[in-house]
């Protein structure tokens, strides 16, 4: 039995466009060939399931309660499943409708059924003006505990300095900003020479991560919004040490003139206990991740119900690792994902 709650800092809906198209508004919501669409998305024909034996759909309210029982979580900060994939549409005025239809969906069918239920909100990265009003929305009216950041599909990095004004604005709110990759689009993270699922998807997090973290950390993100909250979704942690080496030897030969912004090594932002990343229950190298910069910055996540989720199995491996101090494996489970999401104190679990 584990001794405390945990919390899901990435769990997902398996949203479909059947379920969104009732909270599409005005001219994108009156279109006929997106009201008539089977996916509102870019489908990338990836047989993920390996023919229905891997990952089920969990789609409502009441039944990620179910789920959330199953392994002692008190609180579950939700994703998109299709949704990941907005980076890629390409079409600026769909975008900030289908954000906002997930949204008020997820506020609606999600938010007001448990308050142990909590999410991130899409926003329009195709359209910053409208993805900061968005942001706003979600946070001040809908109650979204943070912000969706697609790892690929978008034609800039997340870095980039078109993008600063939505961490801006979420750093004036008090909102993270959760980046989270897919595996649509591989020739974004230099897979697009394979043919199989296995090849495309071992590459796809981690890589998309690295390209995103180093595009922030250069850009100046961490240094112009001290106070944002980043979280680096559903790669784990065991490459960061390796990264952090090779971008602090980057730095430190060309960062004054190539990189004037981030103005300390790419290591010593880690440290600040801002940027947040998640460990996987089998993940051999987390304590060496804990001995480099602590264990303030890493979070469980369940992933479900993707198809290589390990729940509830990967609590009971994390909360019994020997490696592991108990006040780590608290951290861990607990502590760090309530303070990466600035989560109030939890309801009692009925």
């Amino acid at each position: 039995m584990i001794p405390f709650p945990v919390n899901d800092a990435d769990g997902h809906i398996t949203e479909s466009p059947a379920q969104l198209r009732p909270y599409l508004e005005g001219r994108e919501g009156e279109r006929s060939p997106w009201a008539r669409r089977d996916s509102y998305y870019p489908v990338d024909g990836w047989d993920r399931s390996l023919g229905g034996k891997l990952g089920s759909n969990v789609s409502d309210a009441k039944t990620w309660l179910k789920v959330m029982d199953e392994g002692n979580l008190e609180t579950a900060i939700l994703y998109p499943t299709a949704g990941l994939a907005i980076g890629w549409v390409r079409e600026p005025d769909f975008a900030v409708a289908l954000c906002r239809a997930y949204n008020d969906f997820v506020h609606q069918e999600f938010l007001t059924v448990s308050p142990r239920l909590k999410a991130v909100a899409l926003l329009p990265f195709q359209n910053v003006p409208e993805a900061v009003k968005e942001l706003r929305r979600a946070v001040s009216e809908l109650g979204m505990s943070g912000a969706f950041a697609p790892a690929v599909g978008l034609r800039l990095p997340l870095g980039h300095p078109e993008f600063h004004p939505i961490y801006a604005e979420a750093e004036r709110l008090g909102s993270m900003v959760a980046c989270h990759a897919t595996v649509r689009g591989p020739q974004f993270f230099g897979a697009d020479g394979f043919d199989k699922f296995i090849e495309v998807h071992t590459l796809s997090h981690p890589v998309a991560q690295m390209i995103q973290l180093t595009g922030m950390i250069f850009e100046g993100v961490p240094e112009k919004y001290p106070r944002l909250r980043i979280g680096f979704m559903e790669a784990g942690c065991s490459w960061l040490p390796f990264w952090m080496d090779r971008m602090d030897e980057e730095w430190a030969k060309r960062g004054a003139v190539e990189a004037p912004l981030c103005r300390k090594k790419p290591s010593e932002y880690l440290r600040s206990g801002k940027l947040y990343f998640a460990a996987e229950g089998d993940e051999k190298s987390v304590p060496e991740v804990v001995r480099r910069f602590g264990d303030d910055i890493i979070f469980y996540a369940s992933d479900v119900p993707h198809w290589d989720h390990d729940y509830p199995e990967n609590v009971h491996e994390l909360a019994t690792r020997e490696d592991l101090s108990p006040e780590t494996r608290r951290k861990i489970l607990y502590e760090n994902t309530r303070r990466m999401y600035e989560l109030a104190p939890a309801p009692p679990v009925t």
